[in-house]
C-alpha cells in the first residue's frame, strides 16, 4: 500500500492551493466521529465493527496528512 502524501492536496491550473491539508484531515476526523455517533445512537444498518475500523483508517490517514504537513513546513523530508 502506498502511504505517500503529496502536498499541496488540491490546486487549480495556476498552482493556487484550493483546499488546505489541515481542512482535509479535519474533515476525515469529522466524518469518522459522525459515523461513530450514528452507531452510538442506534442507527439501523450500520455495523459497529465496520464503522470502528473505517473510523480508525480515516484517523490514520488524517495523521499521515498532518505529519506530512509538519514535515513540509519544517523543511524535514518525510518518507
Amino acid at each position: 500500500m502506498n502511504r505517500e502524501v503529496t502536498l499541496p492536496l488540491i490546486v487549480d491550473d495556476r498552482g493556487t492551493l484550493q483546499v488546505a491539508a489541515a481542512d482535509v484531515s479535519k474533515l476525515l476526523r469529522t466524518v469518522g466521529g459522525r459515523w461513530l455517533r450514528l452507531v452510538e445512537t442506534g442507527q439501523e444498518g450500520l455495523d459497529e465493527d465496520t464503522v470502528a475500523a473505517l473510523t480508525i483508517e480515516l484517523a490514520k490517514l488524517a495523521d499521515r496528512i498532518d505529519v506530512a504537513c509538519i514535515a513540509h513546513s519544517s523543511g524535514t523530508a518525510s518518507g
